[in-house]
């Protein structure tokens, strides 16, 4: 059985690790059941090899793997955004992976840079806008919504989740602390409403006539859109006559402790193959880290851009900076 409950008592009863199988995999996932069982399923279905996992957010898996230390059972982590794998990396419960597969599918911007964890998928933060209130040559950069143009108009989610702290630290990588301040205080500045919760919210209120834009993930976008193709919403890509779109991961690593490694390679291996990558941007309507793989018509539709390629180490590297800066400038 392959219930997140047999998983959560496989873990908890402390099942010694010479009963395991050769060939299984277990895994922690921070990515919801029903985004990875289909992949998983599919896996053992190919390979033979049985994945066991459990989900739960990132904060509580890294701290599980932390307390387990070598007596874990996980072979490998998955979670979203770099800035949770860089922490994971950097607490030292991932292990290098050495993988030609894995070299060459996945673009070196979107893995780290040792080589401990992997993107699996991009999501792309962007600017979504009101299509009544809103023309699309009115809109340029992340940096120009802080101009005062769009005094009342902006619209954000909240400062506490790790997506808009990895956009900041990306920012600050490229501009400096100091710009970036600016940047994010002319953000606080042009307000419409304060911060809210989830970026489907965001959209709502942008859809609604609240705010005019807001920054957002697509695939957000990209379900609003599925339940109603005539929303007055779109997406504009920002910066592409200079850093590019801000993207993120979701991503993978072997955990330093695993029982399972070949296993455990086999499957962050299968993960970045044109099956898998087809199945995982379709299922969350995401885009492929393997640049090889057909993207999914409806975010095919969105249109092509040019992507910011610093290394996304960075947004874990300074997101104590981003969540700082961000408090200093009144971005709650």
């Amino acid at each position: 059985m392959r219930s997140i409950i047999f998983s959560a008592l496989f873990a908890m009863v402390g099942l010694p690790m010479a009963s395991l199988a050769a060939d299984e995999v277990v895994v922690y996932s921070a990515r919801k059941e029903h985004l990875i069982k289909p992949l998983f399923e599919a896996f053992e279905k190919e390979t033979g090899i049985e994945v066991k996992y459990i989900t739960d957010k990132a904060g509580p898996l890294l701290q599980r793997l932390k307390a387990e230390g070598n007596r874990s059972p996980a072979d490998m982590l998955m979670t979203v955004d770099a800035g949770n794998l860089w922490h994971a990396a950097e607490t030292g419960v991932l292990a290098p992976t050495q993988s030609g597969i894995l070299d060459k599918a996945v673009p070196s911007h979107l893995k780290d840079p040792q080589n401990r964890w992997f993107g699996i998928t991009v999501r792309a933060r962007t600017i979504v806008y009101n299509k009544d209130k809103v023309q699309p040559q009115e809109l340029s950069t992340y940096e120009d919504l802080a101009e005062e143009k769009w005094k009342g108009r902006l619209c954000l989610r909240t400062s506490k989740k790790v997506y808009n702290q990895s956009l900041v630290a990306m920012m600050i990588s490229r501009h400096g602390e100091q710009k970036a301040a600016s940047i994010v205080s002319g953000w606080v500045n042009n307000l419409a409403l304060p911060p809210l919760s989830n970026d489907t919210k965001t959209m709502e209120a942008v859809s609604s006539g609240q705010c005019d834009v807001a920054i957002v993930n697509t695939y957000y976008y990209g379900r609003i859109e599925k339940k109603d193709p005539q929303i007055n919403l779109a997406l504009f890509w920002p910066n592409q006559q200079s850093s590019g779109v801000h993207v993120n991961v979701s991503g993978a690593g072997i955990t330093k402790y695993a029982k399972n490694k070949k296993a455990a390679q086999q499957l962050l291996e299968w993960l970045v193959s044109d099956k898998a990558q087809s199945m995982l941007a379709g299922l969350n309507m995401e885009y492929p880290v393997n640049p090889g793989v057909s993207i999914p018509q409806q975010v095919k539709n969105w249109g092509e851009f040019e992507a910011d390629d610093i290394n996304l180490s960075e947004a874990g590297r300074l997101q104590a900076n981003a969540v700082k800066l961000m408090d200093k400038s009144g971005y709650r």
